[in-house]
């Protein structure tokens, strides 16, 4: 399994430019990667799956696109809930 973490300092000046935000303990920016870390491996799996061409949870067959487009991370969040948010932002792939 591949090991990522997204910059733990660059986090903590996002979280404090916010002029609402006062202090971050200092465990909470190393929080926020790892649900970014756990967040982009759901998103990036179902977009492989919608590559594969199988539905969300599918085993599609190992064979298929060795990339995954836009339009499969497209398909990947119109496909599950979860992704709503994203919807917006999709909707304005081509």
């Amino acid at each position: 399994q591949l090991k990522t973490s997204f910059p733990v300092a660059r986090i903590k000046r996002i979280m404090q430019a916010d002029e609402d935000i006062g202090k971050v303990a200092q465990v909470t920016p190393h929080v926020v990667s790892r649900a970014l870390e756990l967040f982009m491996i759901k998103l990036i799996s179902a977009s492989a799956d919608q590559a594969r061409g199988a539905g969300p949870g599918g085993s599609g067959g190992s064979k298929g696109p060795k990339r995954i487009l836009t339009h499969h991370m497209k398909r990947a969040v119109k496909a599950d809930e979860t992704f709503d948010f994203l919807a917006d932002i999709v909707d304005k792939i081509p």
